[in-house]
C-alpha cells in the first residue's frame, strides 16, 4: 500500500440512536447542498454564448474533422482537454485518472443530445497507440497544428511560460507547465453556428471523478491532506502494484519527452 495512507482517527462509537440524530443533521445539510448545486447549474445554464469563429480542423483516427464534426450528428458537444503534448511519452496521468470514467457515460450523453470527445496537441499516432495501451473507446482527437488548445487556454508555448504568467482558469497565474487540464462545451444550431457555452479548470473538474465521489463517502475521505501534490497517488491503471510508494513531496511532474521526437510542441499560430 503507498505510505501515505493514515490510520483513521475515529470519533467514540455512540448508541444507534445517537448515531441516527447525527445523520439526521448531515442529511439536513446535504439536501441544502443539494439545492444549491441545483441552482448552481441553473445559472451554468443561463451564461451568455459566444460563436466560435474560428474554422478548427482536427486529426481523428479516420482523418480530418472539423469541429462541427465532432458533434457526430447532436446539438451539444463536451470536450475533455487532456493534457497531452506532442513528444510526451504517454498522456497525463490525472487526467488519465478522470478518462477512466468516460466510456460508461458516453452511450447514456448520446441519448440526451450530448457527445462527448476528447482532444490533445499530441499527434493522432501518439493518442491512438496510448488510447490502445489503455483500453478505452471513446472518441480522441488531435489538435496538432491547431490554436484550439491555445484559445481555450489549456496549452501554453515556451514564451507564454517564460514570460513569467499564462492565463488559466480565468486568471493570469504562474505555471511551468506546457499542458493544464480543462472541460469545455459547445452547442449547434440548426444553422450550423457553433457557440461556446462554458469552460472550466481544476477543481471545476472534480465532478468528472466518479472515484473521488466514491472516495467521499468513505471514512477516510480522499486522504491526500500530507501531499504536497494531491493526486501525487494516482497511477495510470495499469501501473497501479501492491507495493506502489507514494512521495508525499511529489509535485506534479509532466510525462517525460520521447527522445527523438519529430513533433513541435510549439504554438502553431
Amino acid at each position: 500500500m503507498a505510505s501515505t495512507i493514515t490510520q483513521l482517527e475515529h470519533p467514540k462509537a455512540v448508541s444507534h440512536s445517537e448515531w441516527l440524530a447525527a445523520r439526521k443533521d448531515l442529511l439536513a445539510k446535504e439536501k441544502e447542498f443539494t439545492r444549491q448545486r441545483d441552482e448552481l447549474s441553473r445559472l451554468r445554464r443561463e451564461l451568455p454564448w459566444e460563436k466560435v469563429e474560428e474554422e478548427y480542423v482536427f486529426e481523428g483516427s479516420k482523418g480530418k474533422e472539423t469541429l462541427a464534426d465532432l458533434f457526430d450528428g447532436r446539438s451539444q458537444l463536451i470536450i475533455y482537454h487532456f493534457m497531452f503534448a506532442p513528444g510526451w511519452s504517454e498522456g497525463c496521468k490525472s487526467c488519465s485518472y478522470l478518462a477512466d470514467h468516460f466510456d460508461g457515460p458516453t452511450i447514456h450523453l448520446a441519448h440526451r443530445d450530448v457527445t462527448l470527445a476528447v482532444v490533445s496537441r499530441a499527434s493522432i499516432a501518439e493518442i491512438e497507440a496510448f488510447k490502445k495501451r489503455m483500453g478505452w473507446k471513446f472518441h480522441w482527437a488531435s489538435s496538432f497544428g491547431t490554436d484550439f488548445n491555445y484559445d481555450y487556454h489549456v496549452s501554453f508555448s515556451a514564451e507564454q511560460r517564460a514570460a513569467g504568467k499564462v492565463n488559466y482558469n480565468y486568471a493570469e497565474i504562474e505555471s511551468p507547465l506546457e499542458e493544464l487540464p480543462g472541460l469545455s462545451a459547445f452547442y449547434k444550431d440548426a444553422s450550423g453556428d457553433i457557440f461556446h457555452t462554458y469552460s472550466t479548470y481544476t477543481r471545476g473538474l472534480d465532478i468528472f471523478v466518479g472515484a473521488y465521489n466514491f472516495l467521499d463517502h468513505a471514512p477516510k475521505g480522499r486522504d491526500e491532506e500530507r501531499l504536497a501534490h494531491s493526486m501525487a497517488w494516482v497511477r495510470h491503471h495499469d501501473k497501479y502494484d501492491r507495493g506502489y510508494f507514494v512521495d508525499p513531496m511529489q509535485t506534479y511532474v509532466e510525462p517525460a519527452k520521447v527522445s527523438g521526437s519529430c513533433c513541435s510542441g510549439e504554438h502553431h499560430g
